[in-house]
Order: C-alpha cells, then structure tokens, then sequence
C-alpha cells in the first residue's frame, strides 16, 4: 500500500468514527460503481449523507476542504443518485458533506465536518 492510500484509509477510519460521534449509522464504505468511489455513506436520521473523506498530513496542497472542487462536486450528485437507487428508497432526502482529517503529528487528528457543503 503507498503512502497516499495508507493516509487515505486512515482518514476514513478517523471520519468514520467522527460520523458515529455525531449519531450517525454508516452504511457503506468505499462503495464503487462504474462513475466512481464514495468513501462513506450514512444516514442521519432520515437523511442519507453521502461523504467525501479528504486526509492531510500538512497544509502545503490545502486543506482537504479546497479540495474537493466543482467537478467532484457533480460526481458525487451522481454517485448519491447511483447509490440510492441501488439501496434505498428513491424518495430519502440526500445530502453531500465533506470530512476534512489533517493528521497531526502528535496527538488526535483535526477534523473539520461540512454537512450539506456541496
């Protein structure tokens, strides 16, 4: 596993436990499709949350939050669509939101969670 995926993986797992702090059950991980990969669905109340999970060890690139751009934006939209037809009612409320982790070198990762960012 290269670096990259190792810091990926581990913001998810960070993002993951930070979601059920916040009372969420997750329901899926790495879910993939012939468009893409979501990193975590869960659902919050009655809402479906389609999250994108950005991890940092610095902020020489930006933060995880700068990056998720417009495009990816528009991918996830269909993503969330793809996903919910597979596995949930088609009429469940859907909402994007971002899970930024920057992975200190000491100590607890610095989480910063945008719900509805996109």
């Amino acid at each position: 596993m290269s670096r990259k995926d190792a810091i990926g993986r581990y913001g998810e797992r960070v993002a993951e436990r930070h979601l059920q702090q916040q009372g969420m059950l997750v329901l899926d991980r790495n879910w993939r499709c012939d468009i893409g990969e979501i990193d975590l669905v869960a659902r919050d109340g009655c809402t479906i949350v389609v999250c994108e999970v950005k991890a940092r060890t610095g902020v020489g690139f930006g933060s995880g939050l700068e990056a998720v751009t417009w495009d990816k934006g528009r991918r996830l939209w269909r993503l969330a669509q793809r996903w919910v037809h597979e596995n949930a009612e088609p009429t469940v409320r859907v909402r994007i939101d971002v899970v930024a982790v920057h992975r200190a070198f000491r100590g607890a990762a610095h989480v910063e969670h945008v719900r509805g960012a996109l």
